[in-house]
This record gives C-alpha cells, structure tokens and sequence, in this order.
C-alpha cells in the first residue's frame, strides 16, 4: 500500500551491469521516499549507484548492458518499471522531469536553447510552435537569463555554463512536473553560480510545489538544499534521515568522512581527513586518531621562503575581440589586465576567482604557453618574456603544470607508463627505457599509485587517479615550480582531499613551489601561504590564506566567502 505523504517511492531496487569481468551489482537492495513537496539528497562518491538509482526512476538504464533486476518504483501509487515504454514517454518530462550533470553534452548544439524548451511544451503540452516559443521566454526569463528576449535565439555554445545549466532547468520545469531529479547540477560551476542555481532551484520548488531529488557527492551542498539525505556507498544505502540528524549526528564511518574531508573555513588543519580515516576498505568503522585530525597547520619552516622565485610584472593578456573590414582590430578583450605578483619559493600562492576573470589565462601566460601582451615575468632572475624557443624549452623542465581534466591532458592511446616516460624522453633524462621505466614506476609509487599499473591506459583508471597519474608526469622532470589549475575541481570531496593531501607532501618532500588556481575560497585557503583574488582580469586583493578570510576587504572577496556552501543547515549554522 503506498503512503499517500509520498510522491515516489523506491521498494527492494536492484540494477545490475554486464561487463567483460562478469556482473557488476551497481544498485543492491535499496529502498528510501521522496515525501512530496520535499528535498531529498542522494548521496556519495562516484560509483556509489546514486545516478544509476536516478536513471533506473526515469527508466533509462541502456539495456544491454544494463538490468533493473528487482524492485518497484511508485510514483504516486503507480509502478513505473510495469509501464509500457509508450507510458513511460509521457510520464518523462511531464510528470518526472531530470537535470543531467553536464548541459553541454544535454543540449542539442545545431538547435537554438528556444527551440529546444520549446520542443518540451509542444510534445507534452500540444502547444503550437508560437506559443511554445512564448511560454519558452517566460521560462527562461523565470530562472534568470540575462537579456532573455535575446537569448532565446542563441545556441548552447553561446551561453555560459551557469547560463546553460538555467536552460536545462527551464527544459525540466517547463510542464510543472510533480518531480525533479537534479543529477550533479552544480559540480562543475562556480561557488557563486552554484549558490545562485541552488537558491533558484529552492524558489522554484516553492511555486510549483515540486518533490526534488538532489544528487550530489557533497554533503555541503546538501545542507544547503535538503530536507532529508539518503547516503549511498557501492550500491547500498548506509545511512538516511533528516538533514539535521545526518549533520548533528552521523551513524555510519563513511557519512563521518564525507562530513570531514571538505575543507573547512573555520579551521585551518595541517591535512585534510579523508574516507579512509573513518573506515577501512570492508566498511568497517575505524577508531580515528583525532590529535592527527585536530593538528593545526604551522608555519612550515622553509630555508629560504623569503627568496622571491617568480616575479610578475605588469603582465597584460589582450585577446583580439573584432575585425573590421580591412582586417583591423577594433576591440580587445583585456583577459589579464596589468597584473604583479610575487611568488615566494618553497610556497603557494592561490589564485582565486570565477571563470573568466583571468586566472587560467595567467596561468598559462607565466609559462608562455600562449604570449603575454605586455609585461616580464622573471623566474629565479631570468625574464622568461625574453627567451627564444629553445631556452624556454629547457626552462619548462623546472615549470611544470597540472591541468583541470586528466582525462583530456593523457594521450588515450598511449599507456601511462609511456606518458609518464615521454617528458623524460623530451628533457633527455634516465639513461634509456629500463632506467625510464624505472623512475616511472618510482613516480607512480610517490603518487599512491601500483607501478604495476604502467601497462593500463587511462580509461582504465578513475577520476581520481587520472588526477595522481597528471601529478606523476608533472614530476617526471623534476621541476621545481608547478601550476594546478583547477586540478581538483571536478573531483569527489573525498577524492579532493586525497589529491590536497598529495600536493602538500610532495611540496614538503620535493621543496616545490606552486600557483594554485581555484574558484573555491575554502580550497584555497587550505592548501596556500598567500591568496589573490582576481576579478575582470586584475588582482582586486591579495593577502595571507587567514586574513582574507577574517578580513576580505574587497567586495568580490566577500561574495565568493558567502557563496561557500557551510557545510551546516541552515537553521544550525
């Protein structure tokens, strides 16, 4: 008998995948609600089950390979996975409406964002092309398009993530549907565009009265959203209750970890906690050594931290905006506009800000990976603005870089063991192949990986050691300075924390100095000496890691701490 208090409810699901090394259990056993006009969140790492459960609730687990083996799933009293596939088509977009993670890859690039919100009224609605064009406008204007009379005719590669991701919000509640799934909606934006996604997504729920299911693997951004939380880990629920009791008092090691392991702006910890601090690889809860975790970060005593390793002056980035007729120039984009720093060996400097405010392209300007405007930048008193091809050749043995996207920095076709030899190769370092291989089975070993692992590919491995794997080949030449550039963002929290961990001792070990480019304040306190905070393309603050948290002095500074999720309901923080 279904209880009428619930708008779905999932009984007994099971989901099950065929793979070259036999069946894999993704979703085992689990049953939770959704009580109606509530948000519920689901969550966990990646490979936990929590996007297989929102898929299997939308009938849209790809058979083969895939199976819901078991199990009912009640939406109002009625079981979806009894319905025809004709049933289910108007039951989806109606009814239960879903946000995938990545819009980009969502949205049709050869149709105008218009026609596609359109498309949805017309299918569900029957309205005609005209005045689903209209309700489209509405809809977009609805979740905060700027200019959307504009807009409405632009394509997907025209608009912004956070603008796209508004889209496919605008796509979901188009038919006022009694259920929105949201999967990872806001993983790869901004701290600020999340907040504003976020607070949108609670307004909405409000006038149409929506049940929601939030799929994340952050719990602080589920404090800021849900009503209740279901905990997921390798296809079973470990945990669930209201949001106040998962946060005051978590049962399960693995809830205590991924409570743990975000960086916080409140404490400042010599190393961040991860999962397996909590509990060991069979689950089981393990007794935490809290002197470690309660440790706070001392200054690290480093010979010559006062020495000034790269100095940047007056650096310009200007990007050509428009052509005339005759091919002249007739605006600029001002990426990085008069910029000075100076980074001091043996340290980090974070770099913090939104996208498009400047912090990448000076990344890669440092580097000269693409050339400065105007400006110098003097690395241990050689200005790099000057050298000639082969000399910054050699000098990017000791510049190295770690990129956002593992997966797009390694060759698919190469394995990591000839990745990681390549730059030996290139720098003509180690003494032939064996050698080689040698040290690339040493770096694999640094970085928490089995050299054993030499022979994989980098499809074989996951997110996170994809990100160990990127570390590893930036080592290979032994530099002494590196740029992480968005080098943790799109990673689990858990996984996060690892990779923070990580760089901390290699820097310790290896005497590195970094650039650390983030938008997340909470990251960048943890793991830098000293923050800038870039806006439009300058340096609008600068400051130790504490006192631009105790004491922002610019307004963009402190919109990007109130952006932070807490990490705690609201009503307890």
């Amino acid at each position: 008998m279904a209880d009428k208090n619930n708008i779905i409810e999932v009984r007994n699901l099971s989901v099950e995948f065929r793979t070259d090394e036999g069946t894999v259990r993704a979703v085992k056993n689990i049953s939770f609600n959704i009580p109606r006009g509530k948000t519920v969140g689901l969550v966990g790492e990646s490979g936990s089950g929590k996007s297989v459960t929102s898929l299997a609730a939308m009938r849209l687990i790809p058979n083969p390979p895939g199976k819901i083996t078991s199990g009912e799933i009640l939406l109002d009293g009625k079981d979806l996975l009894k319905l025809t596939e004709g049933q289910m088509r108007d039951i989806r977009g109606n009814q239960i409406s879903m946000i995938f993670q990545e819009p980009m890859t969502s949205l049709n690039p050869v149709f105008t964002v218009g026609d596609q919100i359109a498309e949805t009224l017309m299918l569900h609605q029957k309205l005609s092309k005209t005045a689903a064009l209209a309700k489209s406008l509405d809809l977009m204007t609805q979740v905060g398009i700027p200019n959307p009379s504009e807009r409405i005719k632009s394509y997907p590669h025209e608009l912004s993530g956070g603008q796209r991701q508004r889209v496919m919000i605008a796509m979901a509640i188009a038919c006022e549907p009694d259920v929105l799934i949201a999967d990872e909606p806001t993983t790869a934006l901004d701290v600020t565009i999340q907040k504003q996604i976020l607070d949108l997504l609670a307004d909405l729920q409000k006038k149409y009265q929506m049940s929601i299911l939030f799929i994340t693997h952050d719990l602080g951004v589920i404090a800021d959203i849900a009503d209740e939380v279901v905990v997921m880990y390798r296809g079973d629920i470990v945990e669930k209750g209201t949001t106040e009791q998962i946060f005051t008092k978590p049962q399960h090691p693995y809830t205590k970890g991924l409570l743990a392991c975000r960086p916080s702006l409140d404490s400042n910890p010599r190393r961040l906690p991860v999962v397996s601090d909590f509990m060991n690889a069979e689950g089981q809860e393990r007794p935490l050594d809290v002197t470690v975790m309660k440790q706070q970060k001392q200054n690290r005593v480093v010979s010559d931290a006062q020495t000034t390793l790269l100095q940047i002056q007056n650096v310009k980035k200007h990007f050509p905006l428009k052509k005339g007729f005759f091919g002249g120039v007739q605006s600029w984009v001002k990426a990085v506009d008069d910029v000075t720093l100076n980074v001091r060996k043996g340290r980090t400097l974070g770099l913090v800000g939104e996208s498009g405010c400047g912090k990448t392209t000076l990344g890669r300007t440092i580097l000269r990976l693409i050339e400065p405007t105007a400006g110098s930048i003097i690395y241990n008193g050689t200005d790099i603005t000057k050298l000639d091809r082969e000399a910054m050749r050699a000098m990017r043995r000791k510049m190295q870089i770690i990129f956002q996207d593992p997966y797009a920095s390694l060759n698919p076709r190469m394995t990591v063991g000839a990745a990681l030899m390549e730059p030996m190769i290139i720098h003509n370092l180690g003494n032939g192949r064996n050698e080689r291989l040698e040290m690339a089975g040493e770096l694999m070993k640094r970085v928490g990986l089995d050299r054993a692992m030499l022979n994989r590919y980098p499809h074989e491995f996951s997110g996170g050691q994809r990100q160990r794997i990127c570390i590893a080949r930036a080592l290979a030449v032994k530099p002494e300075f590196i740029i992480c550039d968005e080098s943790v963002s799109a990673l689990d929290v858990s996984i996060q924390a690892q990779i923070l961990n990580l760089l901390l001792d290699l820097q310790e070990e290896m005497h590195l100095t970094y650039v650390f480019i983030s938008h997340d304040l909470a990251v960048v306190k943890f793991i830098s000496d000293e923050v800038a905070v870039m806006y439009n393309g300058k340096v609008v603050e600068m400051n130790d890691a504490v006192g631009i948290y105790e004491a922002p002095q610019h307004d963009y500074t402190k919109k990007l701490l109130s952006a932070i999720p807490k990490g705690m309901p609201k009503h307890l923080s």
